[in-house]
């Protein structure tokens, strides 16, 4: 929380490196930077200078909340940062702020309401139920990654922006690209303008009497009709609903792999499919699902957190990984406990920049893990678990190929 200053010295800047980790293992770092304190001073592996990282989950909350704290302003400054490659589009909602941030989220907010998700429940289903068909027609071993776990959040919200199945396995390609600094700076930027390039002409193409208006196209389309927002902006909405889609692939295979490790887990969700929603929100809170940091924030004012003062410009970071690992509110963290309530995490953020389609990646996560626990009994690793691959240089953690049998 937001508190009055101490004349404390400043903490001394620590390096913060790009890590490939194993598994769900949980970032020694951060867990150094947690113990240290609740704030302290980072350098990333790449842009200038320093940046100040908050910890604590009240004074997560609390950075996250409030307007002091800039997104718009890091477009303009060479924040220190995670990957190499930093390319925010025109209409980025993840770097803009109220009121702008509001007007665009408000653009596409029907399609993720109650409604809007549940309108897609049963498509969903069937697009999963289509793949698993085709999993079990095949028989073991499989790659789940390769045969579920990319194509069904991939073909869900391709349904849900509109992009036809034929189109689908360059949207898997440019996002993979988009959010992995593997193939260097230059290929990311490549693969952004590519798929702006084609959200700019769906968007220019008319649409007729039967498409849905209440779907991401469509709503953006009438807001730029009626003048709500610009075709630019447009598109750099689509670009991040659509690459968001493949947060839901990393956390669900991250999900399936605690469960193939620990098989009482695995054994109870089995028995008692009444736990399974609470589960997948503890799996939430506990899964590391992102390297080190994302966005940074840009302090507009002085602002005092945890008693440090942060200066007019000074970059702020938040770790929503380390909030949801904060004992005062969780108490045993490091434990997975599927009994855990209540549990307030924020594996989706905080304010104004909670994800927009948390709703849609929650309908995903249940159906998937549905899916593993009841229609692949004696579900098991076809590989030795070291040998299980997970994504290197990526920004988004989770498990490069899942090899299964059962």
């Amino acid at each position: 929380m937001l508190d009055e200053t101490t004349t404390a010295a400043l903490p001394p800047v620590r390096h913060w490196p790009a890590l490939d980790l194993f598994g769900v293992e949980f970032d020694p770092v951060l867990a150094e930077l947690m113990r240290e304190g609740p704030i302290s001073r980072i350098k990333l592996p790449n842009g200038d200078g320093w940046a100040w990282l908050v910890t604590r989950y009240d004074d997560v909350r609390a950075v996250t909340n409030d307007p002091r704290f800039s997104r718009k302003l890091v477009v303009k400054n060479d924040v220190t940062r995670l990957a190499p490659h930093f390319i925010p589009v025109d209409g980025a909602v993840g770097f803009e702020d109220p009121p702008d941030h509001t007007r665009l989220r408000r653009a596409v907010a029907p399609a993720f309401t109650t409604r809007g998700v549940e309108k897609l429940r049963e498509r969903a289903r069937a697009l999963l139920d289509e793949l698993v068909d085709e999993v079990l027609v095949d028989g073991p071993p499989a790659d789940f990654t390769e045969r579920l776990l990319a194509p069904f959040p991939l073909a869900v919200v391709c349904e849900l922006m509109g992009v036809p199945a034929i189109d689908r396995p360059k949207m898997r390609e440019w996002t993979g690209l988009i959010l992995s600094s593997a193939q260097g700076a230059e290929r990311s930027q490549r693969a952004k303008e590519d798929m702006c390039d084609y959200f700019a002409d769906l968007l220019r193409q008319p649409r007729d009497g039967d498409s849905d208006d209440e779907g991401v196209m469509g709503l953006l389309g009438t807001a730029v009709a009626n003048g709500e927002i610009t075709a630019s902006e447009a598109v750099g909405l689509a670009l991040l609903i659509q690459i968001g889609g493949e947060a839901v692939t990393n956390n669900c295979g991250n999900m399936l792999f605690i469960l193939l490790t620990h098989p009482e887990h695995l054994a109870r969700l089995r028995e008692e499919p009444a736990v399974r929603p609470r589960a997948i929100e503890e799996m939430l809170r506990y899964i590391p699902h992102r390297s080190a940091v994302g966005l940074s924030r840009i302090a507009l004012e002085d602002v005092t957190v945890a008693g440090v003062r942060i200066r007019a410009g000074d970059p702020v970071y938040v770790s929503y990984l380390a909030a949801n690992r904060d004992p005062d509110v969780f108490p045993d963290p490091q434990t997975l406990d599927f009994d855990r309530e209540p549990n307030p995490h924020v594996a989706f953020g905080y304010g104004p920049h909670f994800c927009v389609g948390a709703m849609l990646a929650r309908l995903e996560t249940e159906l998937l893990v549905d899916a593993f626990l009841d229609r692949f009994p004696g579900l098991r690793f076809a590989v030795p678990v070291e040998e299980v691959r997970f994504r290197r240089g990526a920004l988004i953690r989770g498990p490069e190929s899942l090899p299964v049998t059962w």
